[in-house]
């Protein structure tokens, strides 16, 4: 069929020209060599230009330029006219002039960032309005009106009605047959292109394409599926381009909208992106000759053509709804690890970014949500390894952040107008430090100007995609440059950020595949960060504590090597310690709470790795207590003791060594040499104390040993944790009263006890005097027994000794020993009714089949005897004679430990006190004949003092009593 005449209707035929000459006079500036630079390698990598001619093509259906020199000119220019006979692929050889669309007549936007007009913010940035001439100011971009450039795009001439019906039957055709030759594709796209031209004043036209749109991008669909993914021997994949081009101009968009529309532009952005390298394609042709195209022009053609049509889908672009549709068909292909592909997608991101700059207008709502992660994906790419490929960004970058102040200015309100002003002039102070270059090949120096304009969710996908960057392995240069961004960001943005823990899992997960030393260092730095700040310390400690027990080496190593300030230092060990010390007020018959285990062993770390060394010491008696608490809760648990959340072991086996106590004891141990405790330490180890804590029925031995040494070696910390347990007593539950009353009485053996108010000392023994655990009464009468040494004290404990004397029933002989011992030193003070009634109690101790009680209920018995007054001898009397007969008995025991007792001078004096006792007392018949039998047994005992006190008695008996027997003559 005749091919139609298409006029002046094609704005992209440019794009098939082979080579560019681009004359557009730059500002001078001091960025300008390096930004023309780049603008030259974008176009030398992408175009056509001093490429061969190739051999004489068909013949075209367009003519004339897109863009129109400034003069003007009529469609039936000669040089046009000429030019529309020219074929397709001789245009693709030809040597013509070209205007790049996305360039200005000043080219300023892509060289200069120099800040000389803002004087005034500078001054008192508080006192001005943000306007648009600010922002071209701070970017070096034109503040041009791009709308009113442009305008002369779509001014074209008229089609005939005959040419537009002819167009129309073509394309008709095609869509009630098939496409078979390149020749009838061709035909087809540059018909529907030279159609589109019609669409402002043709409404034949305009009901056709918009009620076939359905029918176009399945044919757009087909001709792009029928080019080979490894191969560019044919220019369709050009004239597809060219034709979105053309009528997305005419805003008719083929690909958004529809889920076909979106498979489309996904399906012609792989098939440019995923083509060979250049060098590929070149050797391909020499395997493979076509004959009829030269390879690497026609690629450079192709490349710019698709170029110009993302360029051609922002022109109008207020709501930046058709960027948020490009970016997201980009995305993947700018992380491709394909250095060509990547490439590619870089160069056609920075030249829609360019335009899309140019052409500026926005209104509200704005629809471009993923601003954080396109900024950290740029920034990546500007320390990319290919030289190339950090060019092309570098430029991209520029052009994003004069996006990105229009964006923030539309979209912030009067309230904000302040924290705007104060963003754009930390921006204005950066870049004036900074050269163009500089700025571009720092990515650190990135995150310091973006940073001041992302919000908080903004900020979240600039550090997840960042840490994405992580990934990168085959590529280190990538994983440096995330690791100076994520660092940067983070110090920088303070505290607006937002799903922490989220960004902590990432990090955390990310840890594993960082080699780089210097990378690790930023990572864990910028956990570092988030900790010390306190509004994400808890959130922090809190994620890191559910990860598995023990920790792996990658873990470990955050935890020992976290590098804080030292104000914070204490902040962050105090709420870790927090994290622990909450779980030891849940009741004890419940499952041990995940969460203590996991913070103890994260202290072990901690002390291992000595970061935290001051705070450390400060809290030293927190410390030590709460892990002796801990001790004491895990004693007899394993790890199906613990409440260990669902799916934290998945696909790991737990080891029967690993325990709950057995992390308590070593950090325990840490924490001991960590704070220079080492003779306490040692004292631990020569006496088993660590096995004495980890018994359950001797914890408190070894509690009651480290006190002590502690108390021996070190008496100020001592003192600390003393004046740190006075609150604590009462509090957690039972186990941690314990151990804390445990470490407490011990501590009364210090001096400085005494001046504790005796509602912190003696109130509380006495409260536990009575308590209902045997234990807690124990510990009662050890402190007691430390605290009667003070004279001052002893007065506040007789009030006590109607408790202690009851005590003296107990069934527990550790109890009876120690209340009998506190009597040992009262008994001198106690009033004649006190005495009577002790007196009454310990005769019944006499017969105790513990050898122990029954020797100090004695010896407590004579001293006693000994400290009643003359005038009341005579109301004891009785209670006096009654213990003669034991005291005798006890005296010729057989028991090893009594008879070993015998010698001890204290035992007969008991005796002797208690016959001085009686000497004027009558004592009855038949008792004296039993006292004269034992006495007499007694005149031959080896020791010699009970020979003299039974020759005493003897004689005592032969005095006073009545059976002839007695009154025998008693052996000199």
């Amino acid at each position: 069929m005749p091919l139609p005449y298409r006029g002046r209707g094609s704005r992209l035929a440019s794009s098939r020209v082979a080579s560019t000459s681009v004359h557009s006079p730059r500002r001078a500036g001091r960025g300008a060599p390096w930004s023309s630079h780049a603008l030259r390698l974008t176009r030398r990598r992408h175009s056509s230009e001093q490429v061969p001619p190739g051999p004489e093509p068909q013949a075209d259906f367009r003519s004339g330029k897109w863009l129109q020199e400034h003069a003007g000119g009529d469609a039936r220019d000669s040089q046009q006219t000429a030019r529309a006979g020219m074929g397709s692929r001789h245009r693709i050889c030809s040597q013509e002039e070209v205007v790049i669309p996305c360039d200005s007549d000043n080219d300023s936007g892509s060289v200069d960032l120099q800040l000389s007009n803002l004087e005034d913010i500078k001054k008192d940035p508080s006192s001005l309005e943000l306007t648009d001439s600010d922002i071209f100011d701070i970017t070096g971009l034109s503040q041009e009106s791009f709308i009113d450039s442009f305008r002369h795009l779509t001014q074209q001439g008229p089609v005939s009605e005959a040419n537009v019906e002819r167009l129309i039957q073509s394309i008709q055709e095609v869509f009630n047959g098939e496409l078979q030759s390149e020749f009838e594709k061709l035909t087809f796209l540059r018909s529907l292109s030279s159609l589109s031209q019609t669409l402002p004043y043709d409404e034949t036209t305009e009901s056709f394409i918009h009620s076939h749109i359905t029918d176009i991008v399945h044919v757009l669909n087909m001709l792009i599926e029928e080019e080979p993914l490894h191969s560019l021997f044919s220019s369709v994949r050009q004239e597809v381009f060219i034709t979105i081009a053309n009528l997305s101009y005419q805003d008719i968009h083929l690909l958004f909208g529809s889920e076909d529309r979106a498979d489309l532009f996904s399906l012609i952005t792989k098939s440019i992106i995923t083509l060979p390298s250049v060098e590929t394609l070149i050797q391909l042709q020499e395997i493979m000759p076509s004959g009829s195209y030269n390879t690497e022009c026609l690629y450079r053609q192709t490349f710019q053509a698709f170029s110009e049509m993302l360029q051609s889908l922002v022109v109008k672009d207020p709501h930046l709804e058709n960027l948020d549709t490009i970016f997201k068909q980009m995305d993947p292909w700018l992380q491709s690890t394909k250095d060509h592909e990547r490439e590619r997608a870089t160069a056609s991101m920075a030249q829609v970014l360019k335009c899309l700059s140019r052409h500026l207008s926005l209104k509200l709502p704005l629809r471009f949500q993923r601003l954080g992660h396109f900024v950290a994906l740029m920034a990546l790419l500007c320390g990319d390894s290919v030289t190339e490929v950090a060019e092309e960004a570098a430029e991209g970058m520029h052009c994003l952040l004069h996006v990105t102040l229009r964006l923030k200015c539309t979209i912030y309100d009067k309230k904000n107008h302040p924290n705007l002003r104060r963003a754009m002039k930390k921006c204005q102070e950066l870049l004036e430090l900074y050269s163009i270059k500089q700025f571009y090949s720092c990515p650190f120096k990135i995150a310091q100007i973006f940073e001041a304009f992302l919000n908080s969710n903004e900020l979240f996908q600039f550090v997840m995609t960042t840490l994405d960057g992580l990934e990168n392995l085959k590529h280190p240069c990538t994983q440096k440059s995330a690791g100076e961004l994520l660092i940067t960001m983070v110090k920088n943005a303070e505290s607006r950020f937002e799903k922490v823990p989220e960004i902590m899992g990432v990090i955390c997960a990310r840890l594993s595949i960082i080699s780089q030393p210097r990378v690790r260092r930023q990572i864990i730095n910028t956990v570092s960060l988030f900790i010390s700040r306190p509004k994400y310390t808890d959130i922090v400690i809190g994620h890191l504590l559910c990860h598995p027990v023990p920790y792996d080496r990658h873990l470990a190593e955050l935890w020992r090597t976290l590098e804080v300030e030292l104000p914070s230092t204490t902040w962050i060990l105090w709420r870790l310690l927090r994290k622990l010390q909450k779980c030891h007020n849940e009741p004890t018959h419940e499952k041990m709470a995940y969460v203590a285990v996991a913070a103890t062993d994260a202290l072990y770390e901690v002390f291992v790795g000595n970061r935290l060394q001051a705070a450390t010491f400060r809290l030293f008696p927190q410390l030590l207590m709460t892990l002796l608490i801990q001790i004491h809760h895990s004693i007899g648990l394993t790890m199906s003791d613990v409440a260990v959340p669902s799916g934290l072991y998945t696909g790991q086996e737990m080891s029967s060594e690993v325990t709950p106590l057995c992390f308590a004891i070593q950090a325990t141990k840490s924490l001991l040499l960590r704070t220079l405790c080492w003779q306490e330490f040692n004292i631990m180890e020569k006496n088993k104390g660590w096995t004495l804590l980890e018994g359950k029925e001797c914890h408190l031995q070894g509690v009651s040993l480290l006190a002590n040494a502690l108390l021996e070696r070190n008496h100020l910390l001592a003192q600390k944790v003393m004046y740190l347990l006075v609150p604590l007593l009462n509090r957690g539950n039972d186990k941690h009263k314990l151990t804390s009353a445990g470490f407490f009485v011990e501590l009364l053996q210090s001096p400085v006890a005494r001046r504790l108010p005796s509602i912190y000392s003696i109130v509380r023994l006495k409260d536990w005097l009575h308590h209902g655990n045997r234990v807690f009464k124990f510990l009662a009468l050890r402190g007691l027994r430390y605290l009667i040494k003070h004279q001052d004290m002893r007065e506040d404990i007789r009030s006590l000794l109607p408790c202690i004397l009851d005590l003296l029933c107990e069934t527990d002989e550790k109890i009876v020993l120690l209340a009998i011992q506190i009597l040992l030193q009262l008994v001198g003070t106690m009033d004649f009714t006190t005495l009577t009634a002790m007196m009454k109690t310990l005769f019944t101790l006499f017969g105790d089949v513990r050898s122990d009680v029954h020797r100090l209920s004695m010896t407590l018995f004579g001293a006693s005897i000994k400290s009643v007054k003359y005038t009341d001898k005579k109301g004891v009397e009785n209670q006096v004679l009654d213990s003669l007969v034991p005291l005798l008995l006890y005296s010729q025991d057989e028991n090893d430990a009594v008879a070993e007792g015998k010698k001890c001078q204290g035992k007969v004096n008991l005796l002797a006190q208690t016959l001085m006792f009686s000497k004027n007392a009558k004592l009855p018949i038949r008792r004296a004949a039993v006292l004269f039998v034992d006495l007499k047994a007694l005149l031959h005992d080896p020791e010699p003092s009970l020979c003299i006190i039974a020759s005493q008695a003897l004689f005592r008996v032969q005095k006073v009593g009545a059976e002839p027997d007695s009154r025998q003559s008693i052996p000199g």
